[in-house]
């Protein structure tokens, strides 16, 4: 991704298993954010492809057609891939199913609780309102749809212990309430992969804890990815099952939370150019041990 003549990010390539919980990590300036920006189509990247894959079960030459056929995305049953950076931002949320919070909380803050996650679900009420009309009709099929919204809301208010706050107004909550409550309402569209940008910004050890408890059902009850910005070493080294650590727009290092610990160019980016040979001594004798 390029702004002009400044590389943001240069020649990335990194995998996020379904079912994982990849955090993407890195000094600040690293490129991250820019990242979360391409996958969800607020960005489109300069060159390259972002690539979902919703189950496994499409042949590798059936993707390689839909790359140089110029579509979007291919289908077959509960088999798709979408090419996300040739997507719309709407379309990447509404039929990749991808979503994502924000370094800063975006939520409507004179809005309650309830009608955040309700807004979070507008197409499907939309939809089934046939655009306004059934809703000013009150018709059976938009009822439906709206009780079922209110009990999905419901659901995740209850999960993240706010149920017995869904008539406040969100702006009234603390600042970790909003952070979870964000979380929620990225969670009412259905994605299959939830982008979260420094979730734990701002938590006291407390709210941290009960975040990494969140994420973790998330992935574990509702089989959704997850791929995390974060800079708390304490929750990426906690939860995640794959990291990938860039520095100045490029990828250092790749894999587990163990490989990404000790990796002397790792220690380096975050200490400081000076560190890389105490680094690689440390690395050593650790591999050696």
């Amino acid at each position: 991704m390029r702004f002009g003549g400044l590389v943001a990010v240069g020649d990335l390539t990194f995998n996020a298993g379904r079912g994982d919980i990849t955090a993407l990590i890195g000094p600040n300036g690293a490129g991250k954010t820019t990242v979360f920006n391409c996958i969800t189509g607020f960005y489109k990247p300069t060159e390259g492809r972002i690539a979902l894959r919703r189950n496994a079960g499409l042949s590798d030459q059936t993707i390689r057609s839909l790359t140089t056929s110029g579509s979007q995305w291919t289908a077959d049953g509960e088999n798709a891939v979408f090419l996300l950076e040739r997507m719309a931002d709407q379309d990447i949320a509404w039929h990749a199913k991808v979503a994502r919070t924000f370094q800063n909380i975006r939520l409507f803050g004179g809005m309650t609780l309830l009608e955040n996650l309700l807004v979070a679900q507008h197409n499907t009420l939309m939809i089934a309102s046939n655009y306004t009309v059934g809703g000013i009709f009150n018709l059976p099929g938009f009822r439906r749809a709206r009780e079922a919204a209110i009990e999905r809301a419901a659901y995740w208010l209850d999960r993240i212990e706010l149920l017995d706050r869904a008539d406040d107004p969100a702006a009234d909550l603390p600042y970790g309430a909003q952070r979870r409550l964000e979380i929620a309402r990225a969670l009412c569209t259905g994605p299959q992969l939830l982008c979260l940008d420094e979730p734990a910004a701002g938590l006291n050890a407390r709210e941290t804890s009960e975040l990494n408890d969140l994420i973790r059902f998330i992935r574990d009850e509702h089989d959704v990815s997850v791929l995390l910005i974060e800079h708390d070493m304490g929750v990426v080294m906690e939860i995640s099952d794959h990291i990938v650590v860039l520095d100045y727009g490029q990828k250092i290092s790749d894999g587990s939370s163990e490989h990404v610990r000790t990796d002397p160019k790792v220690i380096a980016a975050y200490l400081g150019v000076e560190e890389v040979e105490e680094a690689e001594e440390l690395h050593t004798r650790e591999a050696g041990s």
